[in-house]
C-alpha cells in the first residue's frame, strides 16, 4: 500500500556521484482500533477501546537502490504505535517494530544487519492465515513461541535465500555483546520453506541464552545477576524468568481447495535450566526444564471476494516442573472480515479461552488471552468491533 516513492537518480546524477542507479523511498502505515468488551480483566469486566487487534497499528520508511548487476541496497525503518494513547510501542523505541539494513542479490540471497524477526516470523509465522485475518488474540497463550511476532532480536545479523524450486531457507544470529561471556544473550535461528501452488509450509529452530534479559524485553541488558523479570505479561510462562536458555521449534502448513484455506500448526518451547539467577529472578526455586506442546487448526473462508471469516482452535498444554506450571489451556477464535476498499476494512473478532491446572507462579491457571490482562478466573472471553486502514 505505497502512498508516495521518490526516484533519485536523476539527483545523483546532478551530484555526479558515480553512475545513477533507480533508488526509490516508501512511506507506509496501517491505523488498526476498535471497541471491545472484556469479560474479566483482573477480576471485573471491561468496556473500552484496543488498537493493533487485527494486526498491530504501524508506520514505516522502506526503500532500496539498484546497484546493478542483480545487486541492490535496501533498509526498513518501522515503528509500532498505540492509537488509543499516541505512544510508540515495544518499550517506547522509535523504531521499535524493524530497524535494519542490508544488501539483497537476485542470485545469492539477502543479508541485513539490525533489529529483526526471526526465523519462526520468518518461515511459519507468515504461513499462517490466522495469524493474518484472526488477530491477536488468536496467538497461543502469551504468544510464548513468538508467533504473534511480539519479540525482535536486537544487533543481529540475517541471511534469506532466494527462491530455488519453491524452497527458501535462511538464519538468524543475534550478538550478545557480554565482555567475556560471548554465549550471554545470544539469540539464533533457522529454517526454511516451501511453497508450491495452493500449498506452503515452513518449519524453524530458536535457540536463546538468557531469554528474560535478551529476548523478553526491547531492551535488552547485558548485566549478569540483575535478578529481574521481564517476563510478567503472561502468567503462563512468567514464573521461568530463571531459564538459561529459550528453545522453540515450530511447524506451519496450509493448503488453499476454492475459497477455503486450511492451515495446521504445531510448536515446542522449552524453558531450559530453570535456577539460573544471573539471567532472572526464581522465587520458587523452580530447577529442571518446563515445556509447553501446542497445536493450532484454523480455517479461512472467502464468502464473496469482499467479505472473509477465520475459525481458529489451539490447545497449548504445559508439563511443568514438579506441580508448577502443568497446565492447559483451550483457545477458541472466530472472526468477520469485510472490506470496504483494497485499503479499509471493518471486523469482528470473538476469542474465548479455557484454562487448567496449574501455571508457573504455582497458582491456579488463569485465562490469559494474547495481549490482555490476565483474568482472575479460568475463563475469559473477548469481542471487539474495530476498523482498519492501511497506506
Amino acid at each position: 500500500m505505497n502512498i508516495r516513492t521518490t526516484s533519485i537518480a536523476a539527483l545523483l546524477s546532478v551530484c555526479g556521484i558515480g553512475q545513477a542507479h533507480a533508488a526509490s523511498v516508501t512511506l507506509y502505515g496501517l491505523i488498526d482500533y476498535g471497541v471491545n468488551y472484556q469479560s474479566n480483566s483482573g477480576g471485573g469486566r471491561v468496556i473500552g477501546g484496543s488498537s493493533g487487534i487485527m494486526q498491530g497499528s504501524r508506520w514505516g520508511f522502506k526503500g532500496n537502490e539498484d546497484l546493478g548487476g542483480g545487486l541492490a541496497a535496501i533498509f526498513q525503518l518501522e515503528n509500532g504505535f498505540d492509537l488509543g494513547n499516541g505512544r510508540s510501542l515495544q518499550g517506547g523505541a522509535q523504531f521499535g517494530r524493524q530497524a535494519w539494513i542490508g544488501l539483497s542479490s537476485n542470485a545469492y540471497g539477502t543479508v541485513t544487519l539490525g533489529r529483526q524477526y526471526d526465523s519462526l516470523v520468518t518461515f511459519v509465522e507468515t504461513r499462517m492465515n490466522s495469524s493474518n485475518y484472526g488477530g491477536g488474540t488468536t496467538a497461543h497463550p502469551g504468544d510464548l513461541d513468538n508467533l504473534n511476532n511480539s519479540k525482535r532480536v536486537n544487533n543481529s545479523i540475517k541471511y534469506m535465500s532466494p527462491s530455488l524450486g519453491g524452497f527458501t531457507f535462511g538464519g538468524v544470529y543475534g550478538f550478545g555483546g557480554q565482555a567475556g561471556d560471548f554465549s550471554r544473550n545470544q539469540i539464533w535461528s533457522t529454517g526454511i520453506g516451501y511453497d508450491y501452488g495452493n500449498f506452503s509450509a515452513g518449519v524453524a529452530y530458536m535457540n536463546v541464552r538468557n531469554p528474560n534479559q535478551s529476548f523478553f524485553t526491547a531492551t535488552p541488558t547485558n548485566v549478569a545477576g540483575t535478578n529481574l523479570n521481564n517476563m510478567t505479561a503472561s502468567p503462563i510462562y512468567s514464573g521461568y524468568a530463571s531459564a538459561r536458555t529459550y528453545q522453540a521449534i515450530a511447524a506451519a502448513g496450509r493448503y488453499t481447495i476454492g475459497p477455503a484455506t486450511i492451515g495446521l500448526v504445531y510448536s515446542n518451547v522449552q524453558f531450559k535450566d530453570l535456577g539460573d539467577t544471573s539471567s532472572g529472578w526464581n522465587p520458587l526455586r523452580l530447577s529442571g526444564t518446563a515445556k509447553f506442546d501446542t497445536a493450532e487448526i484454523n480455517v479461512t473462508y472467502y464468502w464473496t471476494p469482499a467479505l472473509l471469516s477465520e475459525l481458529v482452535y489451539s490447545y497449548t498444554r504445559g508439563s511443568g516442573v514438579g506441580s508448577i506450571g502443568r497446565s492447559r489451556y483451550n483457545n477458541v477464535s472466530l472472526s468477520l472480515d469485510y472490506y470496504l476498499s483494497k485499503r479499509t476494512d471493518v471486523y469482528i473478532i470473538s476469542s474465548t479461552q479455557f484454562a487448567g491446572g496449574t501455571d508457573s507462579t504455582g497458582r491456579p491457571a488463569r485465562a490469559t488471552l494474547n495481549a490482555l490482562t490476565a483474568s482472575s478466573s479460568d475463563r475469559q472471553t473477548f469481542v471487539q468491533l474495530g476498523v482498519r486502514h492501511k497506506f
